[in-house]
């Protein structure tokens, strides 16, 4: 899987993008969040809010409850203002 993190997200990961296989026991975006908070602090502090993380899974707007698989795109990113 392809995963994305934007703005604030990338600063506290480190990174802008990466790609790894699908952990086992994940099947959801809340699965995977769970295990990339596991990937150290930078990780942890960017979910330690679940509700100010925003996924797209194939770039369409999804939640936390929506099915992931190996050849999948997520995207994180913050909750999008405008004016």
């Amino acid at each position: 899987m392809n995963l994305l993190y934007f703005a604030w997200l990338r600063q506290k990961i480190g990174k802008g993008e990466e790609t790894m296989a699908l952990p086992d026991g994940v099947a959801s975006v809340a699965d995977l969040i769970a295990h990339l908070k596991s990937l150290g602090p930078g990780y942890a502090d960017a979910f330690a809010e679940d509700g100010r993380v925003r996924v797209a899974v194939n770039q369409k707007h999804s939640g936390l409850d929506a099915k992931v698989a190996a050849d999948d795109e997520i995207a994180f990113f913050p909750p999008v203002t405008g004016g």
